[in-house]
C-alpha cells in the first residue's frame, strides 16, 4: 500500500508516492507562474495551480509505475493564500492573493488603530498582518475591479478559502467544499479555542461565514477524487494540513516540545505545545497544529520568516550570481567569512519576531573588496540569523510546556530545499547551539500529508508506528558561535525597518 501526497507550494506542486515504510516510490513536480502586478503584490492563477497538480500527480504515478498500489490521497498547501472559485463551474473569478502579498498593510493599520488587535489575537492566536487570509478578503470586498466576484460571494455562488479547499473542490468535482482546522486557523476568521469559524471575526473582516468551507479534522476520509477530473483515480482524500503543520507531523514531532524548521521560500519554525495554547509576547504565533477525528486540537507555537530560500532565488534570478540554488553553498565556501557584509532579506517585509511590513531588504558593509562569495555567504548567514531570532524567542516562551524527556527534545529537525545546504545547516547549529537533524526524506510537507492520509485510512495504525519510519540522514553538532556577527545582524535589521515609510 502507498499514499499519494499532493504538496501545493508557493511556486509549484510536488506529488510524492510514499510507501508504508516511509520511502518515496514516485515523485513529480510542476511549477506555476507568479504575478507581480504592483510593488508588494503577489498573485497566482488558481487554474494554473490545478494544472500543476495534475501534471505533478501524473509524473509521480508514472515514476511509481504501479509498483505500490495507491490507496488514498493527502493534501498540503501554501497557507494564507486567498482563493475564490465558482461553486458550480469551479472557475476562479479572479487571481489568488498569495500569502507573501503586502497590499493590505493599510487595512491592517486601520484595524489596529481601531483597537481590534487584542481581541483578534485572543480569538485566533495571530496578529493583524497582511500575511493572513482575512485582510486579503477584506481588500477584495472593497475593490471595484472585484465587484462581480464579491457579489458572487454574497449570493452564495462563489466560495472563498485557501488553496487546500480549492484543490479539494477540484479533486471532487465540486462535491466537497472543506478545509481542515490547521488551514482555517491561518485565516484570522477561526476561533482556535472553539475550533470553528467565528461569527464575530467574519463580521469584522466583512466575510460571510456561509461562503467559507466546512472545517474538518486533519485526518480521516472526507471525500473521494472524481476519476473524470483527477487522472482516472477514485481514491479517498484522507489527510489535509497546512504545509508547516504537515511538516511538523511528517517530522514525527508528536510530543509536546518537539520542534522543526522548514527552509522553503520562507522559513517556518514550529514547536508542538500539545493541548495548551501558548501565548507569545514577542511576536510568535499560536496556531492549530492539527485536529483529530475526535475533533481534539493540538496546538503549536510558530515563528514565520518570510524570505529565506527566496533570498537564494534572488541571488540566482535577480542578480545572476549563481545558476542554481545548490551553487550557493560552493560560492559561499569560496570565502572564509562574509567579510563584514550583512544582508537583511526583508524583500517582502519582516515576519517574526519583528513584524514590520514596511521593512525592506538591505545590504550593509559593502567595500571594494566584497565579492559574490561574500554576498552568498552573507545570504546563508542571514537565513541562520533569522531562524535564531525565532528560536531564541520560542525557547524563552515555551517554558514549562516542553517535555524534556520526549524524544527529539533539545534538537531542531529541519527540512525543505535549503536544508540540503550543509554549510547553512552547520552555521545554523552553531548559531542555535543545539544539534540539527536532517531526515532522509527532506520533503516533509508532502510526507506529512501522506502520514495524515495513511493514518486516516489504516496504512499506519498510530503515530508511534509513523515515528518508526522517520530516518536520519545527517546530524549537525554545534560548534563555536559567532555572536559578533549576530549582533551586527540585529543592528542591520533595526536600520532596515520602516523603510517603506520614506517612499
Amino acid at each position: 500500500m502507498s499514499v499519494l501526497a499532493i504538496d501545493a507550494g508557493t511556486t509549484g506542486v510536488t506529488a510524492l508516492i510514499i510507501t508504508a515504510d516511509g520511502q518515496v516510490a514516485g515523485r513529480g513536480y510542476a511549477e506555476f507562474s507568479q504575478y507581480f502586478p504592483e510593488p508588494g503584490w503577489v498573485e497566482q492563477e488558481p487554474a494554473e495551480i490545478w494544472d500543476a497538480t495534475l501534471a505533478a500527480g501524473r509524473l509521480a504515478l508514472a515514476a511509481d509505475a504501479g509498483a505500490e498500489p495507491v490507496t488514498c490521497v493527502g493534501i498540503t498547501n501554501q497557507r494564507e493564500t486567498a482563493v475564490l472559485w465558482d461553486r458550480r463551474t469551479l472557475a476562479a473569478p479572479c487571481r489568488a492573493i498569495v500569502w507573501q502579498d503586502r497590499r493590505t498593510a493599510r487595512i491592517c493599520t486601520e484595524l489596529r488603530e481601531a483597537g481590534h488587535e487584542e481581541r483578534v489575537a485572543e480569538l485566533t492566536g495571530l496578529r493583524i498582518d497582511p500575511y493572513f487570509t482575512g485582510t486579503k478578503l477584506t481588500w477584495l470586498s472593497r475593490q471595484a475591479s472585484a465587484t462581480s466576484a464579491w457579489e458572487g460571494v454574497l449570493s452564495g455562488d462563489v466560495a472563498v478559502g485557501t488553496v487546500d479547499s480549492y484543490l479539494i473542490a477540484r479533486l471532487t468535482a465540486g462535491r466537497k467544499q472543506v478545509t481542515d482546522a490547521s488551514n482555517a486557523s491561518r485565516t484570522l476568521l477561526f476561533d482556535i479555542h472553539a475550533g470553528m469559524w467565528s461569527a464575530e471575526l467574519c463580521s469584522l473582516f466583512g466575510v460571510p461565514a456561509e461562503a467559507l468551507p466546512e472545517v474538518v479534522p486533519s485526518w480521516g476520509v472526507l471525500g473521494s477524487t472524481d476519476p473524470a477530473e483527477f487522472l482516472g483515480l477514485s481514491l479517498p482524500i484522507a489527510g489535509v494540513a497546512g504545509d508547516q503543520q504537515a511538516a511538523l507531523f511528517g517530522q514525527a514531532c508528536y510530543a509536546t516540545g518537539n520542534s522543526k524548521c522548514t527552509y522553503g521560500t520562507g522559513s517556518f519554525v514550529l514547536a508542538n505545545t500539545g493541548a495548551r495554547i501558548v501565548r507569545s509576547s514577542a511576536g510568535l504565533l499560536s496556531t492549530v497544529a492539527w485536529m483529530s477525528p475526535e475533533r481534539e486540537l493540538t496546538y503549536a507555537l510558530e515563528g514565520s520568516v518570510f524570505v529565506t530560500g527566496a533570498a537564494v532565488q534572488w541571488l540566482r534570478d535577480g542578480l545572476g550570481l549563481i545558476r542554481s540554488a545548490a551553487e550557493s553553498e560552493a560560492l559561499a565556501r569560496s570565502v572564509a567569512d562574509a567579510g563584514g557584509v550583512v544582508f537583511v532579506p526583508a524583500l517582502t517585509g519582516l515576519g517574526a519576531p519583528d513584524w514590520d511590513p514596511d521593512a525592506r531588504g538591505a545590504i550593509f558593509g559593502l567595500t571594494r573588496g566584497v565579492t559574490a562569495g561574500h554576498l552568498a555567504r552573507a545570504t546563508l548567514e542571514a537565513i541562520a540569523f533569522e531562524v535564531r531570532d525565532v528560536v531564541e524567542v520560542m525557547a524563552s516562551e515555551m517554558g514549562a510546556v516542553e517535555d524534556t524527556s520526549a524524544a527529539g527534545a533539545g534538537v531542531l529537525r529541519v527540512d525543505g530545499g535549503a536544508a540540503a545546504n550543509d554549510l547553512l545547516m552547520q552555521v545554523q547549529a552553531d548559531q542555535l547551539q543545539v544539534p540539527i537533524e536532517r531526515p532522509v526524506v527532506a520533503e516533509t510537507t508532502a510526507l506529512g500529508a501522506a502520514c495524515l492520509a495513511g493514518l486516516g485510512t489504516g496504512v499506519w495504525s498510530s503515530t508511534a508506528e509513523l515515528a518508526a519510519t522517520w530516518m536520519l540522514d545527517r546530524r549537525f553538532e554545534p560548534g563555536e558561535r559567532d555572536d559578533a556577527a549576530y549582533l551586527r545582524w540585529r543592528e542591520a535589521v533595526r536600520r532596515s525597518m520602516h523603510w517603506a515609510d520614506f517612499a
